[in-house]
């Protein structure tokens, strides 16, 4: 029988209003495992009036040092549950259990650097001319935050937008994606256990109609959204005529880029990781490698060899190095782009194909799959895949690698491996991306700030910038002098 979730309002666990609920679908045996609800029109309105009466009536007045020991409390939480929560993920979505543990004492990070944060956002004193004013510069909260999440990596994503809100002082409605919406549920009960007030934290979930009322809604104060750019172009254009402020964290097709002095033995271990972790299920996936001329027969050969021994199997096993695609769609997706790249001629040097013999036969699994001679025009290099497909596209000369680098339309991550520190600084100063690895690959931290440029979206998250995000700035001027002045000549300062 498979677990039946609710939503999380104003502090009550509740069904959909119109009891609608949908499956959720383990990707590795296609077993249906749970069920949540699909939120009606009216219960997004019930969890941001929700939002809004907890964020007037006490949250916003609550005191930095309350919020951090919350958010504290949720993140001991967080790491008592981490098995679970693992588990939970890797069954939703098909990740490997080594990194959706991982992950999850990760986010916990996340919430405990962001705790720290609460009683650190200070403003401003602002020196000006007038001997008798005084401006200072405050950060305060937006209010009610939307937080919409994507399936990939719904633990870490959450992570990336509830605590900073939290910790800045907003109330927060979450909504999960559809394809993987248990373990943010699964978060909520923690939040609950550790004493957050009602109304503070709520979790709607359903499919795109209920990010559309969410997003739409004049209660809402801030948006952030993590997915797909071509939902994110929707999100922005809604928030424009409601005049939102909105962050989006999109897609990316990150150039990772090998040089002849690299040391390969690292080089290539970072470009497997860039593209095979986490099934290439990522927005920073270095799904475009640039080699040097000189190395890049070796490259390939060596990445051709490894790929093949690249252990797929049951997710929830510790020894499984790749898991599934995610779900139906996503499959589809990508085995349409890997046929796409055979028909444009790119040269097929491991995989290119689904996986299903033996213990995969029921999974969505899909070969490590490698093409070489790849043009950058070709579609397998400018449009993001979100699967375990790698162009490896040959260059001479930094200036070439710089223009192949930066001709997409994305803008959220790239690579440099040398061991040239003067080639590295120019590399990192010419790439056009929100992060740039030098001799390492897909590497985070909570302090780090997050995010792209270009189609990737804008914002940041984590780190100081990240929570600055969810705040705005307040100016206040104190004119403390004790004569009149002209009341038809704006005073300047």
């Amino acid at each position: 029988m498979s677990e039946q979730y609710q939503m999380y309002i104003d502090g009550q666990w509740r069904d959909s209003a119109s009891g609608e609920t949908m499956a959720c679908i383990n990707p590795f045996d296609q077993s249906e495992w749970a069920r949540i609800p699909v939120a009606t029109s009216g219960d997004v309105e019930d969890a941001l009036q929700a939002a809004r009466a907890a964020y007037h009536s006490h949250w916003r007045h609550t005191s930095p040092g309350t919020r951090a020991g919350l958010l504290n409390k949720l993140a001991d939480l967080m790491d008592a549950n981490a098995d679970r929560l693992a588990l939970l993920e890797t069954t939703d979505n098909g990740k490997v259990i080594r990194e959706t543990r991982s992950q999850v004492g990760y986010a916990a990070r996340i919430f405990r650097y962001c705790a720290g944060y609460a009683d650190k956002l200070h403003g401003q004193v602002v020196p000006l001319d007038q001997k008798d004013v005084m401006d200072m510069a405050l950060r305060v909260p937006y209010g009610v935050v939307a937080a919409i999440t994507a399936w990939n990596s719904p633990i870490a994503i959450l992570a990336n937008k509830l605590p900073a809100a939290l910790a800045t002082g907003n109330c927060v409605v979450v909504k999960p994606s559809e394809h993987a919406s248990a373990t943010t549920l699964e978060i909520a009960r923690l939040a609950d256990q550790a004493g957050f007030p009602p109304g503070v934290v709520n979790v709607v979930t359903g499919a795109a109609e209920v990010g559309r009322a969410l997003v739409g809604s004049d209660l809402v104060d801030k948006i952030s959204f993590t997915g797909s750019p071509g939902v994110g172009r929707l999100i922005a254009e809604s928030a424009g005529r409601n005049l939102k402020p909105v962050s989006l964290e999109l897609g990316g097709k990150s150039p990772n880029i090998i040089f002849a002095d690299a040391n390969l033995d690292k080089a290539v271990v970072g470009a497997l990781a860039g593209i095979f972790g986490a099934t290439g299920q990522t927005c920073i996936a270095g799904s475009r490698l640039l080699v040097q001329r000189p190395v890049y027969d070796e490259v390939v050969s060596r990445l051709a060899a490894r790929a093949g021994d690249i252990v797929l199997g049951d997710p929830r096993d510790a020894a499984t190095e790749m898991g599934t695609a995610a779900n139906q769609p996503q499959f589809e997706r990508i085995m349409a782009f890997i046929e796409a790249a055979r028909a444009d001629g790119a040269t097929l040097v491991a995989g290119g194909s689904a996986a299903r013999e033996g213990k995969l036969a029921r999974g969505l699994f899909i070969q490590p799959t490698i093409f070489a001679d790849v043009d950058n025009k070709m579609r397998v290099a400018q449009e993001e895949i979100f699967g375990p497909v790698l162009s490896v596209i040959p260059f001479d000369t930094e200036e070439e690698a710089i223009a192949i680098g930066n001709d997409t339309p994305f803008g959220l991550a790239s690579g440099v491996w040398t061991q040239d520190i003067s080639r590295a600084m120019r590399m990192m100063r010419a790439l056009d991306s929100g992060v740039v690895w030098v001799n390492t690959y897909r590497t985070s931290a909570p302090q780090a700030p997050f995010g792209g440029m270009k189609a990737s979206g804008f914002g940041r998250e984590r780190g100081e910038a990240g929570l600055l995000e969810f705040t705005t700035l307040k100016n206040v001027m104190i004119d403390y002098s004790t004569d009149a002045r002209d009341p038809f000549t704006m005073k300047f300062g």
